[in-house]
C-alpha cells in the first residue's frame, strides 16, 4: 500500500527538507500559499525518484484545509505521517510595542495556534491508530523581543504535548523534534547578523530526523 506524509509549510526551510527525505518512500502532500516554491520542491522530489501532490493553500482557511482533508481521505482513505513545519514568524519587537502590531499579532495567533489546532481535529482521523505526527520546537518564549513569537510557538506546543499525551495509549503517535539552529531564512529574520557558517542545512537536518520519524 502507498505510504502518504501530509506536509504543512513545504515550500521552504525545514518543511522542503523533510518531503524530498521523505520522497523515496512517501508519496508527498505538500502543502504551503506558495505556489511557485512549491513546484521547486515537486522537482526535487522528482529529482529524488518521489512523487509528489502540491496543495497550494494557506492553512488559516479551515474550508480550504477541510477540502484538502476530504480529498487525502477519497483518493487514500488515511496518511502515515504529518509533519507540521509551518510557522509564521512576526517580526521581533519590544512586549510593550506588540499592541502596535495588532495585525502581525494577530497573523501569528491564526497560523500558530488557531490553525495548528484545525489541523490536528482534521488530520487526526486520517492518521488513525498507527500514524505519526510530528510537530517542531523551536523555543524562545522569555527571550528579548521575541513575545510576539515566542507567545504564539509555546502555544502550539501546548497544543501538541496535551495531545501527545492524549494519545499516548489509543494513537496516533505524537512526536515533538528539536531541530538545531537551521541556516533558514525565518532565523536570517531574527539574527540578521548572524553568522551564518555554524548554522545546519535544512537538508542535513532532515536526514537526522528521518529515523526518528519512521520509527514506530
Amino acid at each position: 500500500m502507498e505510504q502518504i506524509a501530509l506536509i504543512t509549510g513545504a515550500s521552504r526551510g525545514l518543511g522542503a527538507a523533510l518531503a524530498v527525505a521523505l520522497a523515496p518512500t512517501h508519496h508527498i502532500v505538500a502543502v504551503a500559499r506558495t505556489t511557485g516554491a512549491l513546484e521547486e520542491v515537486d522537482d526535487k522530489i522528482k529529482a529524488a525518484g518521489g512523487e509528489a501532490t502540491l496543495a497550494p493553500m494557506d492553512i488559516i482557511n479551515p474550508d480550504a484545509m477541510a477540502q484538502l482533508c476530504r480529498a487525502i481521505f477519497d483518493r487514500w482513505g488515511a496518511i502515515d505521517i504529518w509533519a507540521h513545519t509551518a510557522i509564521e514568524a512576526m517580526q521581533l519587537t519590544p512586549t510593550h510595542h506588540l499592541a502596535l502590531q495588532e495585525a502581525d499579532l494577530e497573523k501569528s495567533l491564526k497560523v500558530n495556534v488557531e490553525a495548528t489546532a484545525r489541523l490536528i481535529a482534521y488530520v487526526a482521523p486520517l492518521l488513525g491508530e498507527t500514524g505519526r505526527a510530528v510537530f517542531f520546537r523551536d523555543d524562545h518564549a522569555g527571550e528579548k523581543f521575541f513575545a510576539g513569537y515566542g507567545a504564539t510557538k509555546a502555544a502550539q506546543m501546548a497544543l501538541a504535548e496535551s495531545w501527545q499525551k492524549e494519545a499516548e495509549k489509543i494513537g496516533p503517535v505524537v512526536k515533538i523534534l528539536e531541530p538545531r539552529p537551521l541556516a533558514t531564512a525565518m532565523r536570517a529574520r531574527f539574527f540578521p547578523s548572524e553568522i551564518r557558517a555554524g548554522l545546519t542545512p535544512p537538508a542535513e537536518e532532515a536526514a537526522r530526523f528521518l529515523p526518528e520519524i519512521l520509527a514506530t
